[in-house]
């Protein structure tokens, strides 16, 4: 999409060319809201991967199948897919600000309920129902810290911003892999649980102290628009190859401990190690990758290039893996983490900025109820496929899904028409 004709974000923030003329200044009180966005979307993604991280424990220590395992593993997922387009329409109805404070209060309280259930209940029901609970809860932030961001940042800084953003899912996810097993292994499973607790906790202060709304109230911008998932099929396409795209990037996120752990001997802490290598150099991929779209007026291209480049590295890992190498596939793994998150900044800024103010947060609800609904469904079946077939396998079959995002991508003309169409609606 060429970003220089965006509908002006979530917020209204202003326009201009991206990638022309000199970068927009940015004021500290936006940086600040960056920063909380950052760490409070960091441990809410924390709080949602505990139980996948806790599948070694579970599997070795209690004797669960991985299938089983990773029903729980898919638990806080499903409770985001239910919730997410939800916490959108409120975020559109009433701010980001009361949408945040709620919505971790709520998540707080949740993870409370399965820190008891862990304690005080035998088997997995009311655990697996908790977990469902908040993640639910959690997702309050996903949409709400999206429209935040690009409220509070002009378009040409803004694929820079929200590239920053996305960061707070491998900082989550480096997080965990490095803290829950030892957490488990020490405290069980309501240590592990209750660690992302206290991070929701110190999020939710740092938001009543910090956050603030954009310039044009939420509720005004939505008293009125016209419906962008009825100009075109720009965003459904732009949802599919997100949803494609994020199955790479949770197999490797959710199993890459248990590949390297019952697949090559390696130890948790050096497996948790890796994993957190790979996610945090992500995080610096997704950086990249915005400021890449900026400086090329473009959300849409580096998509496509990023989708060959991960199906490419997942045959590469999946190779590495049958010929039972595991240095070489240690970094090959690295690397295919590294790029299959790269897309998941430029995805989200374009859907803001194409659905406009007034619809953005039930668009990035939508956005994410599709790639979290494929999270929510990924690990039983995957499980049971690396169970069947090993991880190498399932690394291939898992290459075709960024092969056949590739033609999904949005042309720049489309995504552009229906960008200035839901502008002009806007007004």
């Amino acid at each position: 999409m060429a970003i220089g004709s965006g509908s002006g974000g979530a917020g209204g923030a202003g326009s201009g060319a991206g990638g022309a003329g000199a970068p927009t200044r940015i004021a500290p009180r936006s940086w600040a809201m960056l920063a909380v966005m950052v760490f409070g979307q960091a441990s809410t993604t924390l709080v949602t991967a505990t139980p996948a991280f806790l599948i070694p424990y579970l599997h070795a220590e209690l004797g669960m199948s991985l299938a089983s395992a990773g029903v729980l593993a898919g638990a806080p997922h499903f409770g985001l897919v239910l919730t997410l387009i939800a916490w959108g329409a409120l975020t559109d109805r009433f701010g980001e600000r009361r949408v945040l404070i709620t919505g971790l209060s709520l998540t707080t309280l949740a993870i409370a309920l399965s820190v008891c259930a862990a304690i005080y209940t035998s088997g997995v029901v009311w655990l697996g129902l908790a977990l469902v609970a908040s993640g639910a809860m959690s997702a309050c932030i996903n949409n709400a810290s999206g429209r935040l961001i690009a409220g509070w940042f002009p378009v040409d800084r803004r694929g820079l911003a929200m590239g920053i953003r996305q960061t707070c899912q491998p900082v989550g996810m480096a997080v965990a892999a490095v803290t829950i097993p030892a957490l488990a292994n020490s405290f069980g499973i309501a240590g592990a649980l209750a660690f992302g607790g206290l991070l929701t906790l110190v999020s939710l202060v740092a938001c009543a102290v910090v956050v603030a709304d954009p310039s044009i109230p939420a509720k005004t911008l939505a008293a009125a628009s016209s419906n962008p998932y009825r100009e075109s099929w720009t965003l459904a396409r732009i949802h599919a190859v997100s949803v494609l795209l994020v199955v790479p990037q949770f197999v490797l996120s959710s199993f890459g401990l248990v590949w390297f752990v019952l697949g090559f001997g390696w130890s948790e802490l050096a497996a948790g190690a890796l994993v957190a290598a790979a996610q945090l150099i992500g995080a610096g991929g997704r950086v990249v990758a915005g400021v890449w779209s900026d400086r090329a007026g473009s959300r849409l291209r580096p998509i496509r290039l990023i989708a060959l480049a991960c199906a490419v590295l997942l045959v590469i890992s999946a190779a590495f893996g049958w010929a039972d190498w595991a240095l070489p596939a240690a970094v090959a793994y690295v690397l295919v983490s590294c790029v299959s998150v790269a897309d998941n900044g430029l995805a989200f800024t374009a859907v803001a900025e194409i659905a406009g103010p007034k619809w953005s947060g039930r668009a990035l609800g939508t956005q994410n109820t599709g790639q979290f609904l494929a999270s929510s469904l990924l690990p039983p079946a995957v499980g049971a496929l690396i169970a069947v077939a090993g991880v190498p396998a399932t690394l291939a079959a898992v290459a075709i899904a960024p092969l056949l995002a590739v033609p999904l991508v949005p042309s720049e003309r489309e995504a552009h028409a229906t960008a200035t169409r839901t502008a002009r609606a806007a007004r």
